[in-house]
């Protein structure tokens, strides 16, 4: 189906391995086009409650392909940020909730992949960082944006100014990474927070993220406004109904995505 990507499906939950471990999954126009189509193959599959990308090898993807980039010009540098930040920005704003599993060297636009989904469990041996400055360019794929609201402004100008990399456990630290893991548990570790999620109420859940995802945008007052309308939307569903059913009968709710 992608000619960088494997995708298998573990009953509600996809994993998506990026599988170009000989250039560390650095990614060039092949891999942002499979992970489109990847994207687009999401959306289409309604059994699909969870996403969970990572990487084959020693990387989880090592940065953006430099033989790729090295040759373009004003133009072409604005044409590659626009394309790689439209498909990271539709991964951050799918509906179902997307796990980074960190198995390795997630940089530049590998760690940029990291932040755009909304949760990231790295394994103990991980590298994180933005070191595009040492190649003469500035993060490209949002990370810019995305940086700072994770970890602060100042840690963010620490980060992307200085180009170093930092361990998963200082990133688990400063709020870059949700859990740090041994490198053996790491798909083992995902997938089950991803299952902790997907046995709520979907419908709840992808309320929850836009909830969530609109207000860090806005003030807060216009955010709680928001929340207010999703809250309100949940007594319109009948899994709302179901699990206050199966509160109150002391049983095991039955979630249908209603």
């Amino acid at each position: 189906m992608f000619e960088t990507i494997k995708v298998k499906k573990e009953s509600n939950i996809a994993v998506a391995v990026i599988t170009r471990p000989e250039t560390l999954n650095a990614l060039n126009r092949q891999v942002i086009k499979d992970l489109s189509s990847l994207l687009d193959h999401v959306e289409q599959d309604h059994e699909i409650r969870a996403l969970i990308v990572t990487g084959e090898g020693r990387a989880f993807v090592a940065g953006a392909d430099i033989r790729e980039q090295s040759d373009l010009d004003l133009e072409g540098g604005r044409k590659w940020g626009q394309i790689g930040a439209a498909v990271f920005r539709r991964l951050e704003c799918l509906e179902i909730p997307t796990l980074a599993a960190i198995n390795g060297f997630a940089l530049g636009g590998g760690l940029e992949l990291v932040m755009a989904c909304d949760l990231r469990i790295a394994a103990i041996n991980a590298k994180l960082g933005q070191p595009e400055v040492s190649l003469g360019i500035t993060p490209g794929f949002s990370g810019t944006q995305r940086l700072p609201r994770l970890v602060g402004v100042s840690k963010a100008k620490e980060l992307i100014f200085t180009g170093k990399m930092i361990g998963s456990v200082e990133a688990e630290k400063i709020g870059l990474v949700n859990k740090v893991v041994e490198a053996d548990y790491l798909m083992a570790e995902t997938i089950e927070m991803a299952k902790s999620i997907i046995k709520n109420a979907p419908l709840a859940v992808k309320y929850s993220k836009v909830a969530i995802d609109r207000g860090l945008e806005i003030d807060k007052c216009s955010g709680i406004a928001v929340e207010n309308e999703l809250f309100a939307m949940c007594f319109a569903t009948e899994d709302q109904k179901e699990g206050m059913r199966a509160y109150l009968e002391k049983r095991v709710p039955q979630f249908k995505g209603k």
